[in-house]
């Protein structure tokens, strides 16, 4: 680890066999505690690699249990680490995804930027069966980029908010060599979904776009109307009342614009507008709420 240390400290990147090796190693608990803090401490200094954030991937993938499943599936999640304390606005996606009948494979983690990560509310409600990665850790680190990349049920269809536009390009680069549907985005002022406060840069199978809340027949929002609980108690409240059909108008928009975005990943040749309805009819009519509630039976 110390040569490697030096490698990155000196300003040099890692090849992609190096990067995965070194992740393998550091899971497997052969370096201590200060080696591995400086590690992960170099990522939220500098920019990360094509070569090492593949590394990185194939490494998390590689010592993964695998979910397999009969049908494809999609995950709707975010790298997080974008600093802006929004309401659980991908988990809340997830179910009005599933409502309106594409099946969900949820990829979450801890809040790191957020009082409160899909992780940590789900546990809220009852269902454990979630992976504590990262539990301890209270700062961004390159497992936030990584974590939507290691899904282990290998979804087919997937949409990812990431917290950089730099990041956005890295993440479409590489999905372009796979064969996934995906949406790749990030909202302009920051935001690792769509904000609807601002464009949103999204990158796709079919390319490049840049859309506005307009263009998703969508309002234009504030940064107030997307705050989040400050505890896990909160976070919980808003997101039963969003569910319930008791949420703001902005927050239902919200929701309904990421859960379109991940509706269009799964079928790009019918456009955003139909992925769009399908969302705000999964949301309002109880559906989505529905899909929770049977969830937390099993």
């Amino acid at each position: 680890m110390k040569h490697i240390l030096n490698e990155l400290i000196d300003h040099r990147s890692l090849t992609k066999e190096t990067a995965r090796q070194v992740l393998v190693d550091l899971t497997s608990g052969k370096y201590n505690h200060s080696q591995t803090t400086a590690f992960m401490t170099v990522y939220m200094m500098r920019s990360i690699t094509v070569d090492e954030l593949q590394g990185f991937r194939d490494a998390m993938l590689e010592l993964c249990l695998p979910a397999k499943f009969d049908q494809p599936v999609m995950d709707v999640c975010g790298t997080g680490g974008d600093g802006k304390n929004t309401f659980n606005i991908s988990t809340l996606s997830s179910f009005v995804v599933a409502a309106a009948g594409q099946p969900v494979a949820k990829h979450g983690n801890y809040g790191v930027s957020s009082a409160c990560g899909s992780s940590n509310l789900l546990e809220h409600f009852g269902y454990k069966n979630v992976a504590p990665i990262r539990k301890e850790l209270g700062v961004k680190t390159f497992f936030n980029m990584l974590g939507p990349m290691v899904n282990p049920a290998f979804p087919k269809r997937q949409l990812v908010g990431v917290f950089s536009l730099e990041l956005a390009r890295q993440y479409g680069y590489l999905y372009q060599n796979t064969d996934k549907d995906f949406v790749i985005l990030h909202s302009i002022d920051g935001y690792d979904e769509v904000s609807l406060t601002c464009p949103v840069k999204y990158f796709s199978n079919k390319g490049e776009r840049l859309a506005t809340p307009g263009d998703l027949g969508m309002p234009q929002l504030k940064y107030g109307d997307l705050r989040g609980g400050d505890t896990v108690e909160e976070s919980a409240q808003v997101f039963m009342r969003v569910l319930e059909g008791k949420g703001t108008s902005a927050q239902n928009s919200a929701v309904i614009a990421n859960a379109g975005m991940a509706l269009f990943a799964g079928h790009q040749d019918e456009g955003i507008p139909a992925a769009m309805i399908k969302a705000k009819e999964s949301l309002e009519s109880g559906k989505a709420l529905k899909a929770f509630k049977n969830l937390l039976q099993k």
